[in-house]
């Protein structure tokens, strides 16, 4: 948003049809008010999740799902921009509220349920009004910025409670540009059967939340651009050879019994991938998700120990193993928890994958069993990063009288391990399997297909 103080000429003018706010300038004209018959641009409130056809303004493609990434919550200002000219628009995309040109920086403040367009630089805002505001870039070849990231598709920010709610509103397509190549990483060609199943298991992923239908949760959102959903990085994230995997999987999906599956998939199994109750609490079993071995019958070694972390080693000593133990005792609902003596530490029970089942704990004041995925996250490092996996064995244990000093644990695999194993997509790529070998062995008895 240009300062008028700066550039000389009116600011901020009000204009009929709900107060549209023009910023005026060179090159960037003020704008014009739409003709009282004129037909809205974009979807009304009570279809918000009706895609935007339009193609001069919408951009998003009426024939592909949209999905609502949520980018930030609870944030008290939204930082946003495009590398062209775009507006923001009030009243669900109904009605234009400001204009303005490539790089112009503006932000979307906060006060109650009420928001606003401001200027970065100087004091240029828009007056409070209701949101959700709708950011939206003027043509095909540009896309908007929320921070410093560039995102496909347009930004919904809205006043909660609690803050403002920054979502992006994109193209599944365009989506999966921005999450497989954080999911797998920018691969080499030899890859692309291994880049063509992950971008199938992510759309599937994708769809199985975001309905055809286009209904959008009370939360706002279909998943988050975090490791809770999917890791999403916008623009920035994609690569030509990640863009054409999916292009040449476009629209194409897990499908078991005739349904779209959820289809979960980790970095690493170690050589055997796990059903989900093994490493999930609450995880249901499937006839798709059954435990496979991922060792090459031509090496006897798994297609995933070219993972950097395929094998590891991680050591815990006296304060981290007492810290474990207070940090799961928090997850169980105790509270003021003092730090007790370690006295022991062994494998209880391992699950028919080998993965481990319960890891006991014994204190000085009583035994802490551990299960499943809780001991992930129980047994952090110093950074505070969860443990890789629960495919480990105790190699040794320190001892300081009956005090245990120090453990040291020795694993493989990264991940949860259920599904696709990444690295062993990739291995199995390179050697030579296709797209839907590599599905077919981590997913039994899915084919692959389209959704609609």
């Amino acid at each position: 948003m240009t300062s008028a103080r700066s550039r000389g000429s009116a600011a901020l003018v009000a204009l009929v049809l709900g107060v549209m706010v023009a910023i005026s300038g060179p090159g960037c004209a003020p704008l014009r008010p739409a003709s009282p018959g004129a037909a809205p641009v974009g979807p009304a409130p009570a279809a918000r999740a009706v895609a935007v056809a339009d193609t001069a303004d919408g951009l998003l493609d009426a024939g592909d799902r949209i999905a609502w990434i949520a980018l930030q919550a609870r944030v008290q200002s939204a930082p946003i921009s495009a590398t062209g000219a775009f507006q923001v628009l009030e009243q669900g995309g109904r009605v234009v509220l400001a204009r303005g040109t490539g790089g112009e920086a503006w932000r979307i403040e906060r006060n109650g349920r009420s928001l606003r367009v401001a200027a970065v630089k100087g004091n240029d805002a828009t007056p409070w009004r209701a949101g959700p505001f709708v950011v939206r870039s003027g043509a095909a070849q540009h896309v908007v910025q929320h921070g410093e990231k560039r995102y496909r598709g347009e930004l919904w920010i809205s006043a909660t409670d609690s803050g403002l709610l920054v979502v992006n509103r994109v193209p599944v397509e365009d989506y999966l540009r921005g999450v497989v190549p954080l999911e797998l990483g920018t691969r080499e060609v030899r890859d692309a059967s291994a880049l063509q199943a992950q971008a199938i298991a992510a759309r599937s992923y994708a769809y199985v939340r975001v309905p055809a239908d286009g209904r959008v949760p009370i939360s706002g959102h279909h998943m988050t651009a975090t490791v809770q959903h999917q890791v999403y990085g916008g623009v920035a994230a994609e690569h030509p050879v990640v863009d054409d995997a999916i292009a040449s999987t476009s629209g194409l999906v897990l499908r078991f019994d005739g349904q779209v599956v959820d289809g979960p998939y980790s970095s690493s199994c170690g050589g055997q991938t796990a059903r989900p109750s093994e490493v999930w609490q609450h995880g249901h079993d499937h006839d798709y998700l059954q435990s496979v071995s991922d060792v090459n019958p031509a090496t006897g070694r798994p297609y995933c120990d070219i993972s950097p972390r395929h094998a590891w080693v991680a050591s815990f000593d006296e304060p981290l193993l007492r810290q474990a133990v207070v940090r799961h005792l928090g997850t169980r609902g105790a509270s003021g928890t003092t730090a007790p003596t370690v006295q022991a530490v062994q494998v209880g029970q391992r699950t028919p994958s080998g993965r481990v089942a319960t890891l006991v704990v014994r204190t000085n004041r009583g035994t802490v069993t551990m299960n499943g995925h809780a001991i992930r996250d129980a047994l952090r490092d110093a950074r505070g990063a969860i443990l890789n996996s629960t495919y480990f064995q105790v190699d040794r244990e320190a001892r300081s009288g009956s005090r245990v000093s120090g453990v040291t644990l020795r694993g493989a695999g990264n991940g949860h391990g259920v599904g696709m194993c990444q690295w062993g997509a990739i291995g199995r790529a390179r050697a030579g399997q296709d797209v839907r070998a590599i599905l077919r062995h981590y997913y039994p008895g899915t084919v692959v297909g389209f959704a609609d």
